[in-house]
């Protein structure tokens, strides 16, 4: 069996903070590169996630890490003791992105080219995963791995002219297959994991298979704990039909600094891990790396990479179909007030500053897949435009658990252990003031604001949860949050965008 890795470096764009060797406040190209090596040799990260989702993205990578570092690669052998792992578009989705998905899986073979001259024998492939975001089917997944097989390795014994073969002209293609990992984004698909999966395993029967569970999108689609309660529920099935089919599947989570988008940081990985028991491996995003001082970052590794995998928690039919209720109960709740929201999450969120050469994401609220009406930005900018505005989005919706039952709020407490500890981080940054000031400047709805006063109302008499902080750090958050709001109503927008920067870095994470 190979090794399986328990972190993944990825490049999601939520750092306050610009680490230090690189050129400029955009991280990308070459400095992509020289992150890439960093997160293996200096953070000790198993895995990197080379991502041409959603921006361009330097094929040419295990080259310029080959020749580079020629010293260190020679020791730690790419694709057999760390790993490069291609994020792909979906090209059901990503209509305008089809040639990039065939580009980037195109460049696999070159990989293994590179490598055999490199180590000088027959190597370990040091590409052989692809990750496929929004996955909702398992045909999509046997379409991409059969992609490969067919047009890309099997062209090879395609001939030419006579007694002329492609072989001839390119060489042998290798790797002859690939794995691919299933990106699940959405509730609808986490709800239906055992039927993606398990259509995928009895047609192709893998000797075990990776599965990657999102958080922050299912967060800002249908509300935190919709997106907690939808990873739970998945983990429960995949622990239940691994045992089924007699397959191993290794859960991977997306998981970012901030409560909302999976509360994993340097401060709180033990937490993290405790929450999400049966999680193989964990995302270390921007902020984990970059917006903490570096020997606790290294630590905080190094304890996740030695720690023993515990078991997937396996709920009964009855719990996993309260959690079900639960989830959406929330997020009825959630979504209209999001929705009525949106103008003002957008106009913020193109304040905040960019870390990556990232192209523009639209996309309809919720997925065309579901009900939302509107627009919105990535879930980073998303989370870091509601904390600008004082109103963290952990706490948007969750007056609902107000009509949970005794059971059922039993079941939930079960299911969230640290529920209690996630809000209270966020409620340090709630902001009275800025309800009003939000009123005032771009006219958002009574209603809207009453749902949010009701859901902080219940956060603090219900809960027992202290608003606002007291604490340095809440405090000078919360001021800045007003006078960014005092500065964009004045119209002075270069010193809002200086507070929305000085508050990111006090949170330790863009969003």
């Amino acid at each position: 069996m190979r090794k399986i890795p328990k972190t993944m470096s990825t490049q999601h764009p939520d750092n306050a903070r610009v680490p230090e060797w690189n050129k400029g406040e955009v991280i990308s190209g070459e400095g992509e590169v020289i992150e890439a090596f960093l997160a293996y040799s200096h953070y000790g990260v198993d895995e990197v996630m080379w991502d041409a989702e959603g921006k361009d993205v330097d094929t040419h990578v295990v080259r310029k890490l080959l020749s580079q570092y020629p010293e260190f690669f020679k020791e730690k052998v790419l694709g057999r003791d760390i790993f490069l792992t291609y994020r792909i578009p979906n090209p059901k989705i990503e209509g305008a992105e089809k040639k990039v998905f065939a580009e980037t899986l195109q460049s696999i073979p070159i990989t293994y080219d590179l490598a055999e001259k490199f180590y000088d024998t027959k190597p370990t492939p040091p590409v052989f995963e692809v990750i496929l975001p929004f996955t909702t089917d398992y045909k999509e997944l046997i379409s991409i791995v059969k992609y490969y097989e067919n047009v890309i390795v099997n062209t090879e014994d395609v001939k030419l002219v006579d007694d002329i073969y492609v072989k001839d002209l390119i060489g042998e293609i290798n790797p002859k297959k690939i794995e691919i990992i299933p990106l699940i984004e959405d509730r609808d698909s986490m709800l239906r994991i055992d039927e993606i999966l398990g259509g995928y395993v009895k047609a192709l029967r893998p000797p075990y298979m990776r599965v990657f569970l999102a958080r922050s999108d299912p967060a800002m689609n249908y509300g935190m704990i919709s997106a907690i309660l939808s990873v739970k529920y998945a983990l429960s099935r995949l622990g239940k039909i691994e045992k089924q089919l007699n397959i191993s599947f290794f859960p991977m989570l997306g998981v970012g600094a901030l409560p909302f988008r999976g509360h994993f940081s340097p401060e709180n990985v033990d937490r993290t891990m405790d929450e999400y028991r049966g999680v193989y491996t964990y995302t270390v995003q921007s902020a984990f790396k970059y917006d903490y001082e570096d020997d606790q970052v290294v630590s905080a590794i190094r304890k996740v990479n030695e720690r023993e995998v515990q078991e997937k928690p396996i709920l009964s039919d009855d719990e996993e179909e309260i959690l079900k209720k639960i989830a959406r109960l929330y997020t009825e709740s959630y979504q209209p007030i999001i929705e009525n929201l949106a103008d003002v999450i957008n106009k913020i969120a193109l304040l905040l500053p960019r870390r990556r050469a990232r192209k523009l994401h639209i996309g309809l609220f919720g997925y065309s897949r579901s009900t939302g009406k509107v627009t919105l930005p990535r879930a980073i900018s998303f989370t870091g435009a509601l904390y600008s505005l004082g109103i963290p989005p952990e706490i948007i919706g969750i007056s609902s658990l107000g009509k949970l039952n005794e059971k059922e709020f039993e079941v939930f407490s079960q299911n969230y252990k640290y529920f209690k500890y996630d809000i209270q981080c966020a409620a340090r940054f709630i902001s009275l003031e800025s309800l009003e000031l939000i009123k005032q400047i771009w006219n958002v709805d009574k209603d809207t604001l009453d749902k949010i006063k009701g859901d902080i109302d219940f956060v603090e008499h219900q809960l027992g949860i202290h608003i606002g902080g007291n604490d340095y750090v809440s405090r000078k958050h919360n001021l800045m949050t007003s006078l960014a709001l005092l500065a964009l109503k004045e119209g002075h927008v270069d010193e809002a965008k200086n507070y929305l920067l000085e508050m990111a870095k006090i949170r330790r994470s863009l969003g």
